[in-house]
């Protein structure tokens, strides 16, 4: 599969990624002492140190999407983001050698550390350039025919080849040719991709058929998508796809898992910040009259409501005219709530809504039933994403655009919610949980 290809290519990544930490580890001690970093112990007094910081990193790495092969990285664009990494890494590196010393009380790795963090920014960059151009050679490169008229099929292509770093080339035939064996054998094609109007054309199938002797790969159009893109192309779906997509008796386990960790977070969560919320509710008193507590109904699982509590970031009537779609600079929202929304402080009251079981950590954004109504009329399926709890963090909200104040936005939001209502898992969950971290912390939350 797709998905497969591409996880091969992230854990080989990965891989490299750690043998240059640790060769960086090397390096480091025999620029330091001048001599093999096997004399005096001194590789050994180090290992055990540096592994630990270097779990710390990759974790950074990750949070960073320094592992999304969807994302095209030119020179300067990968120059920025290692940086940008290795500034985090070395703050988390000192903090963990301050909080261990007990523990490695033998080493002094102050000297080690800086020529450590140079020498793996330096390799880590030449690796990753090495790594990029080489996953796009014509030698290692997989030759995609997408067979089909339809928009989506030119869509495909586009996505594929725009992303050249995931090691695919896309052809786009509009039909299958008449001997289609003999062409992918000269065109060296790996990876055959139908669209879905050629599914009930025997003559078709038979020709597909063939090519399986071959080694060549069969897709159908829809999953080869969701796995390029991590959308699921809406307008192009019917109800079928959800009966064969949608097993919710596969996720029974999973979902009584998450309960126990929303229940135990949401306590933690509202113990740690019980001491702030005091200060924060004056604050949102002194600024703007109301109250400190804003009431919204939502919409939440199987579309029933349930009543929403955030901290107030707006003037007290701000609806005055009716419910409105939140916009960017949005000028109802005051000065403290507009540094509430970017580091979602005003979302802690929402702890209550987890425990209530209304709502989760991970899920599709909680909607108006007003708006729900309206894009539920205009855009096929749009109900489909109430069939999990919403939740503070998401897929849509990690991917897609920072609002939903139009059909086209929500339309486009839409696609990653049903990807994350198909594709749903605890690594999953973890993943848009670390992510959504790393952008309330670089305060570009909305």
């Amino acid at each position: 599969m797709p998905d497969f290809i591409v996880k091969t290519k992230k854990i080989f990544l990965l891989l490299g990624d750690i043998a240059i930490l640790y060769l960086s580890l090397y390096l480091s001690l025999w620029l330091r002492y001048l001599s093999s970093p096997q004399t005096a112990g001194r590789w050994e007094d180090n290992l055990l140190s540096f592994s630990l910081v270097f779990a710390f990193w990759l974790i950074i790495f990750f949070i960073n999407d320094f592992y999304d092969l969807k994302i095209s990285y030119n020179n300067l664009k990968l120059f920025n983001l290692i940086a940008k990494c290795f500034i985090i890494n070395a703050i988390a590196a000192v903090v963990i050698f301050y909080f261990a010393s007990p523990l490695f009380a033998s080493i002094k790795p102050q000297r080690i550390l800086v020529i450590d963090l140079i020498v793996a920014f330096i390799l880590i960059f030449a690796w990753r350039k090495f790594f990029y151009q080489f996953i796009q050679t014509g030698r290692i490169v997989n030759k995609v025919l997408i067979i089909g008229q339809s928009p989506l099929a030119h869509g495909l292509a586009k996505e594929i080849n725009d992303r050249p770093q995931l090691g695919y080339k896309a052809t786009v035939e509009p039909q299958l040719p008449d001997n289609l064996k003999n062409y992918c054998q000269t065109e060296g094609i790996n990876i055959l991709i139908i669209s879905n109007e050629l599914k009930n054309h025997s003559e078709d199938g038979k020709k597909i058929f063939a090519c399986l002797s071959l080694g060549i790969d069969v897709y159908n159009i829809n999953g080869f998508f969701e796995q390029i893109t991590g959308t699921i192309p809406v307008e192009f779906i019917d109800h079928s796809w959800f009966l064969e997509n949608l097993a919710e008796n596969s996720k029974k386990s999973y979902e009584i898992i998450k309960r126990g960790l929303d229940v135990i977070l949401a306590i933690v969560g509202l113990i740690v910040t019980a001491i702030f919320i005091p200060i924060i509710a004056l604050i949102i008193k002194l600024e703007s009259p109301g109250p400190v507590i804003f009431k919204q109904i939502r919409t939440g699982k199987n579309g029933k409501p349930f009543l929403a509590m955030k901290f107030r970031s707006m003037v007290a009537d701000a609806e005055k005219n009716g419910a409105q779609w939140a916009q960017k600079n949005d000028p109802r929202i005051t000065r403290f709530g507009r540094l509430m929304r970017k580091t979602r402080i005003d979302e802690i009251p929402q702890l209550i809504n987890i425990l209530r079981g209304e709502m989760s950590f991970v899920g599709p954004r909680p909607e108006r039933p007003e708006f729900i109504e309206v894009l539920t009329r205009e855009i096929p399926f749009y109900q489909e994403r109430l069939l999990v709890k919403p939740g503070l963090a998401g897929w849509a909200q990690l991917k897609g655009p920072s609002y939903g104040g139009s059909k086209e936005e929500s339309l486009e939001k839409l696609k990653y919610d049903l990807y994350y209502v198909k594709n749903r898992s605890l690594f999953l969950d973890l993943t848009i949980i670390l992510k959504t971290i790393r952008i309330v912390l670089g305060g570009k939350g909305q």
